[in-house]
Parts: C-alpha cells; structure tokens; sequence
C-alpha cells in the first residue's frame, strides 16, 4: 500500500464496501480454517470451556468485563454491531452494513432486520442507542469509556439505523464498535443478571468465577453458528487443574495454556495446541501516580533491568516476540518498528537507579499466576536480571481470587496482561489515554491525549504511520509500564472439538469460541 492520502481513503472505502456484504455469505470466511470449510458442522452436545479469567467479583454488567471467564459467557449471550473475524478483520454482525460520510466523522450504520432479543423483543435503533451510551458520561467507570468519548452524539434514524457524530474524524469506529463491552443489550436494561441479549445461547445459571450455563437459542438469527446444544464454562483458575481437566476429558477446551506444559500436552492422546499470534502482552505496571515512580529515572531504570530475551525463552517457550515497553504488536500496521530496542543492561539500570536516588532501597512487585501462567515466575527472573544492576526487588506473592479487584490498578508495582485491541488508536484509547478508566499505569500527558485524537481523525496513511510512532516513542521513554515480551494465544482442545480457528483478538477465537465450534459424535 502506497503512503497517499488516496489510498487512505481507498482502504476505508474497502472497508466500508465489504461491511455490506451479509453474515451469511462471511460464514464460511469467519470460520478461516481448512477443516472448518472441509466438514459440515454437527448439531449438538454439551460444549465445557474450562477457563482462567473468572472471579467471584465477576458480574454479566458489560461495563464491568475484565477478563475472560465473562467476556465469553456474555459474548455466547449478546453480540455487537461488529465482530472482529478470526482474520483480523471488522466484519457485520448485528450492524448489515455502515458507510462513512466526508472526513469519517458522521458514520451511519444500518442494523439487521429480524433480530429477537432472548426474551422475544426485536431489536431496534433505540436498543443500540441505549447500549452504547451506557458507556459514556462523566460519572461512567465503564472499560470502554476511553473508546466513546469521542462521540458527540448517537441518534436512531428510524427503527433501524443510526447515526454516530464524532468530535473528530476516526476511520477506525468499525473496529472499535467490536469491543467486548460495547455489547448491545435491551434499552432501559440496568440489571444484566439475567443475560439478555441477542446471542446464540441463552442463560440458565451464572455463579461468578465458578461456572455459566448457558444453552442454545432456537431463534438465533445468525447463519452457520451456534451448533452446540449447551455451553458449560468453568472456572479453573489452577494451570494444571485446568490442564489435567483437559487431558482427562472433563473439559474440551481450555485457554492460556502455560508454555511450560507445552510438550506435556503434544504427547497427550486426544489433545491438541492452539496458537495464534496477536497483540497480547505481559506488562509489569509501575503507578506512575504514586511514589517513587513518579520519577522517570527510576521507571528506566526497571526497564533496562529486564532480561527480555531470558523471559521469552524462560516463560513462553520461545511463543512471542520480544517487547520494547509501548503495547502495539508487530502484527499492527502502526507498529513503531524503527524505535531503537531497548535491551538487558544492567550498567544503565544502574545508573538510572543512582540517579532517582533509590541506592540501597527495596523494590516490591505484586504478582500472581493470575496475571498469567508464569507471572511469578517472571517476577522472580526480573528480580536475579535486577540484583546485577545492584537493585533489590522483593516477589510478593498475592492470592489469585480477587487479583484483579485488590491488586491490579491498586498496588504501585505489579504484574499484569492485556490481550490487545484490534487497532493501535483502541489500544491507547483504553489503556493509556489521560482519561481512560483503565489507564493502569495512571500515566497522564496532555501532549500524548492531543496527538492520539489528532492521529484518530488523519487520513494521510504516512502522516498517522509518524504520528503513532511518536505516541510509541513517548510510552517508551516515559511510561509507567515495562513491556517485556508478546506472548502468543496459546489453548489447547480435544481433537473432537471441530471448526475451531484462533483469532489474533485473543484467546479461545478471541473469546468467541462457543458460537463458532462444533462437537463431532
């Protein structure tokens, strides 16, 4: 793709040309394997997930979603207006089509005729409308706050179409309009324990953390997906709890296999792994609000104290690529790939650590497995990789139930994981932009929140490519978070689970394995 304005253009209108096409005709294309196209999906069955990423905090509010366990029990319950296929792409789902208008600022979308909510209401604008203001006002904690501050407005345009108006042009709404929180829900909804939606199950318990069942609804409007007759998620917060529930066939697919168990589960009978590569990262987060890591010194200092190459190896098995401290994956056509690699230097750590004043003072970092299968262990090679530098860093262990309401976003120094977004704008959206609610390094720039809305609304392709390299460049030399490693999407299945395809959106087909797969008798 040349680097003109033109071609910009060219690529959104491709973009918007292909949303027209139906859910039908991407059926076979969203499956994306060669198995899923060779053999005709069977009905029935009980589907059993057995999942990390769930905890008894955990609600069905789609504002309130951090981790996976909930995400893919809501994602069998509802859908968005987009969907993010296993290629990458923003493809229709409960939106048939949109079209931009001049400068991408005003976007019309126009929903899907047909549709029934659970309880047997037709979807309309005014569910749309309400579902995506959900998110938006002062007073919203919503993950996908950072995503829809920047709609001026939405209004239905009759009972099936509506209009979205931007503060600022934004080629990329498709896309973030396929967020796990910007699911569409009945107007007026404000308890979400009863899981309604428009999705191809239906809920018949939750408890939070522990198990969601849900089975599948009869009227599903959506062509080729949904074949299972019931979809049991577990909670198995254990790795080898949810491996060996795996390998004895309790379970029939489970996601974030650790790397460690890799060749264990190639040998296994009936088993096989599924990797997919994305924009997943294991980030080690400093409070950048919160002493002593207001100072930059001290943040460079940690990062030249990383032994990134060690830690890939170590913890992921070679599954990943190496990181260099912003979140935007080498996958991403926005990736800062000419920003000098920060390296494993221990006489630079050094210095920075002198230089903060920090000499002879202890370092702390919160970490479980709960993070990911390793974090402990990642803490504890950054803590031999420090001691080099003269820096003395002390692992402390938290419980993994509650981790991420005690720990994440409330400890100064921690580990965590973020599975990427389908855009380098959404990715800093959420997580680093001033306002955002889950900025979790509290990392706050003026500069940086102006250039990423100047960034959004830039039609020129070479313009934005600069743009997002020097937001990169300014995470790196100055954020709060140290970015060590990318770490492939790594499950695993029964050999009977069929149609599966992994999803650079994250694990188990970005979340969306069970209206996707199918069981073979």
């Amino acid at each position: 793709m040349s680097d003109n304005r033109n071609d910009t253009l060219s690529r959104r209108d491709l973009l918007v040309s292909g949303a027209a096409m139906t859910a039908g005709g991407l059926a076979l294309s969203s499956l994306g394997s060669k198995q899923a196209r060779a053999e005709a999906p069977q009905k029935g069955g009980t589907l059993r997930l057995g999942m990390a990423g769930g905890a008894t905090t955990d609600s069905l509010d789609p504002a309130t979603l951090t981790s996976h366990m909930p995400t893919n029990i809501t994602w069998q319950l509802r859908n968005n207006l987009v969907e993010i296929s296993p290629n990458g792409e923003a493809i229709p789902e409960l939106a048939e089509s949109w079209d931009a208008k001049a400068g991408a600022r005003t976007w019309v979308f126009n929903l899907r005729k047909g549709v029934e909510f659970h309880n047997g209401k037709s979807l309309v604008a005014e569910d749309v409308v309400y579902s995506l203001n959900y998110h938006r006002g002062e007073n919203s904690s919503s993950g996908a706050k950072g995503l829809v501050t920047s709609i001026v407005n939405i209004k239905a345009d009759g009972p099936h179409q509506i209009v979205i108006e931007l503060e600022s042009g934004n080629a990329d709404l498709p896309s973030l309009l396929s967020d796990y929180h910007l699911q569409i829900v009945p107007a007026g909804t404000t308890d979400f324990s009863d899981g309604q939606g428009t999705g191809g199950y239906q809920l018949q318990s939750f408890e939070p953390g522990v198990r969601g069942l849900t089975t599948r609804n009869p009227n599903y409007w959506k062509e080729g997906r949904a074949h299972v007759d019931a979809i049991e998620t577990l909670g198995i917060a254990d790795v080898a709890a949810r491996t060996s529930a795996l390998q004895t066939g309790q379970v029939d697919l489970i996601n974030k296999v650790d790397p460690k168990t890799l060749g264990l589960l190639k040998r296994a009978k009936g088993v096989r792994i599924l990797a997919a590569k994305g924009g997943r990262h294991l980030p080690f987060l400093m409070r950048t609000d919160t002493a002593p890591y207001t100072n930059n010194d001290l943040r460079l200092a940690l990062k030249y104290a990383i032994n990134r190459e060690q830690m890939l190896q170590t913890i992921l098995r070679g599954y990943g690529q190496i990181g260099n401290d912003h979140p935007i994956p080498i996958t991403d056509p926005f990736h800062a790939s000419n920003l000098s690699q920060r390296s494993y230097d221990p006489d630079k750590a050094a210095y920075h650590f002198k230089k903060a004043g920090m000499e002879g003072q202890e370092i702390t970092i919160h970490t479980s497995d709960a993070a990911f299968e390793g974090a402990i262990d990642s803490a504890v090679l950054f803590k031999e990789s420090a001691s080099k530098a003269g820096i003395s860093v002390n692992v402390q262990r938290e419980p993994a139930d509650g981790y991420w309401s005690s720990v994440w976003m409330q400890k100064p120094f921690c580990t965590s994981y973020w599975s990427g977004r389908p855009t380098a704008d959404s990715m800093l959206s959420v997580a680093y932009k001033s306002d955002a609610a889950w900025n979790d390094s509290f990392w706050k720039r003026a500069d940086f929140d102006q250039l990423l809305i100047d960034a959004r609304a830039e039609l020129d392709s070479q313009r934005r490519r600069e743009m997002y390299h020097d937001l990169q460049k300014m995470i790196q030399e100055d954020g709060g978070a140290i970015i060590p490693v990318f770490a492939d999407f790594l499950d695993a299945g029964r050999d009977h689970v069929k149609g599966y395809a992994g999803s650079p959106d994250g694990h188990l087909s970005g979340d969306r394995a069970g209206e996707r797969v199918w069981l073979d008798s």
